[in-house]
């Protein structure tokens, strides 16, 4: 007899230090000081599921762009990178508005937490994951076929290899708890801006924690210009 089919369906939860979209790295492992921890749902706290996951030190999430589900698809975007302004194909792109919000995130295994209350936790660095988004499934990272160091990047490669160099001032980079410092810097360098919006006297700014980071931007220096609480 043939089983009824199971709509997917969330197996946990990442929380993490970024409450909104606009500021996550474009990439996972690009701001490997950035921590998040995955929470299981109660039907998949069992310890037993996780046995064997301690010795892998990178996972696999799939995960799900909950802030951009939609009816309708286009078959291209206009990948920020490249401006804005140019179309590519839509699976030629990392882009969340895909056919089906599936979001794919190779992320560092810190450590299984055993939690009392919330079962076995992952700790994981370099999540490019919005706090409370859904993740779908997790699974190990096998350097033996998942590396391809030859690989052809396509014109992600070709237009992604910058830092922006980052002035935080003192008294401001102290408003942040010490342990949260490098992720923050980590994120700035990475240039959170829309790449189509180049203006040096505007500021900008993102939520981090419990603050809302502002800045500018001219050639390739940021400058925090407040640190507000939210």
């Amino acid at each position: 007899m043939l089983q009824e089919k199971r709509l997917i369906q969330p197996i946990a939860h990442i929380k993490t230090e970024m409450p909104t979209k606009f500021g996550l790295p474009r990439q996972s492992g690009l701001v490997e000081a950035l921590r998040a921890r995955i929470v299981f749902e109660p039907l998949y706290r069992d310890p037993v599921a996780f046995r064997g996951l301690e010795g892998y030190s990178h996972i696999w999430l799939i995960w799900g762009f909950s802030e951009n589900e939609r009816d309708t698809w286009a078959a291209t975007v206009k990948p920020p990178r490249l401006g804005g302004n140019k179309r590519m194909g839509v699976f030629a792109t990392r882009s969340p508005y895909r056919p089906n919000a599936l979001g794919l995130s190779c992320v560092k295994l810190i450590e299984i937490i055993r939690d009392e209350k919330l079962g076995p936790v992952l700790s994981v660095a370099g999540a490019d994951l919005m706090d409370g988004t859904p993740i779908y499934d997790v699974k190990p990272y096998l350097p033996f076929t998942d590396s391809r160091p030859d690989a052809a990047g396509g014109f992600a490669g070709e237009v992604f290899d910058y830092a922006l160099e980052v002035d935080f001032p003192q008294p401001l980079l102290e408003r942040i708890p010490p342990e949260h410092r490098e992720a923050l810097l980590g994120l700035l360098s990475q240039d959170p801006r829309p790449a189509y919006i180049d203006d040096p006297d505007r500021r900008y700014g993102f939520n981090f924690l419990t603050y809302d980071v502002r800045f500018t931007v001219a050639g390739g220096r940021l400058t925090v210009v407040d640190v507000v609480d939210l």
